[in-house]
């Protein structure tokens, strides 16, 4: 069985090299070869470059093939392993073409897991491990009222006046600026056209508690079901955001301004002017430590007071293994194959897992990720 392991870029590297150290059979792929030969090649020689043709004329029965390749490919590479017999992996978000072939991996016993990743993927483990812990609670009632956040950003640890510094292409930071978010605040939907119109703050549990900007982020609402809210509890709030430094909406009005301008050909040509103006000025300098942060809390009020409140939180940063970003992404992938080479990925489009013991078990490996993970009970 070969993990056909697609894609070298900055974030996916130290769960590749993961499985190499750990004796897995992979088979590496990239555009370029020489910089996946730069990466990981001093572990393997099995360096091939990338097409959907060539994977296609690789890929076996029981091999796993994993995306870490642009969002556009995820959806090709998955029907190659359909056709093939072989299993998905990738960290990206369930896009609605990926979802549609649920039915056909289930009725080929194949596993298709998703968003697992940092976010999503680590995100979703903790609100997992949040509702779990709160149904198990002396505090539960259905009729109790709800609030659910889940914040998370990758920002620089030494701070720069862009308050922000890019750890790939700022292309993608850059369109997620266009996109509409839905949520639920004071009980109710709460659509927003563009990020900056949602800005509000946050103060982080962290080892010191620390104030950051957040907004919301795609659709929340999904992910109510997901996280197996019931239907008839009364949510007050349910968001699953980015996270900022402080004084980014500040540092960033000029973008937002020229941004919403922007459409057609001539916007997409001019927001890859931007991406590439914006890598020249703010990507991090070698060696230069990033830090990510991620708060995914949970609240039950009763009455009118807190009846169960809990953060789960991370902070991670960049140091002599490498940056947290590349960390705490790929590290989680690398764990989903192994659930896919043990047998214990069930068949079907999934994303990541909602099972108790596999939750202990990755969440042992992040607290070895990230230089800080706890729990934060509120109502201690």
């Amino acid at each position: 069985m070969t993990i056909h392991w697609c894609g070298t870029g900055l974030s996916a590297i130290p769960g590749l090299r993961r499985l190499i150290e750990n004796g897995r059979k992979v088979t590496v792929w990239n555009r370029t070869v020489k910089k996946a030969e730069e990466a990981v090649g001093d572990l393997t020689k099995d360096i091939r470059a990338f097409s959907l043709e060539a994977l296609a004329d690789a890929l076996k029965p029981g091999d796993i093939a994993v995306s870490m390749l642009p969002g556009d490919l995820h959806v090709p590479v998955a029907k190659l392993c359909l056709e093939n017999g072989a299993h998905f992996v990738s960290s990206s978000y369930i896009a609605p073409e990926m979802k549609a072939l649920d039915g056909a991996f289930k009725e080929a016993g194949l596993a298709c897991v998703n968003e697992i990743g940092l976010d999503p993927g680590i995100d979703h483990l903790m609100a997992h491990w949040l509702v779990a812990d709160y149904r198990a609670s002396d505090a539960y009632d259905a009729s109790n009222k709800l609030s659910f956040i889940s914040y998370c950003g990758g920002v620089p640890k030494i701070a720069n006046p862009f308050r922000y510094k890019f750890s790939w292409s700022p292309l993608g930071v850059l369109k997620a600026l266009r996109s509409p978010s839905k949520s639920i605040k004071d009980g109710a939907p709460f659509d927003v056209a563009r990020p900056w119109d949602a800005i509000s703050s946050y103060d982080a549990p962290l080892q010191q508690t620390e104030s950051f900007e957040v907004y919301p982020n795609r659709d929340s609402l999904p992910f109510m079901e997901d996280y197996k809210f019931d239907p008839a509890w009364d949510v007050d709030l349910f968001v699953r955001g980015t996270l900022r430094l402080n004084g980014w909406a500040d540092a960033w009005k000029d973008v937002f301004a020229e941004v919403e301008t922007l459409e057609g050909e001539t916007g997409d040509a001019r927001l890859k002017e931007m991406s590439d103006q914006f890598w020249d000025e703010n990507s991090y300098d070698d060696g230069e430590p990033d830090r990510v942060i991620m708060c995914v809390a949970l609240k039950a009020e009763k009455d009118g007071a807190d009846a169960y409140h809990k953060t789960y939180v991370m902070d991670a940063w960049g140091d002599g293994r490498g940056t947290a970003m590349a960390r705490l992404v790929s590290t989680p992938v690398s764990l989903a194959i192994d659930m896919v080479l043990d047998g214990k990925a069930p068949a079907g489009v999934t994303a990541a897992t909602a099972d108790p013991a596999l939750i202990d078990t990755w969440m042992g490996h992040v607290n070895e990720l990230a230089q800080h993970v706890a729990v934060v009970d509120h109502t201690a």
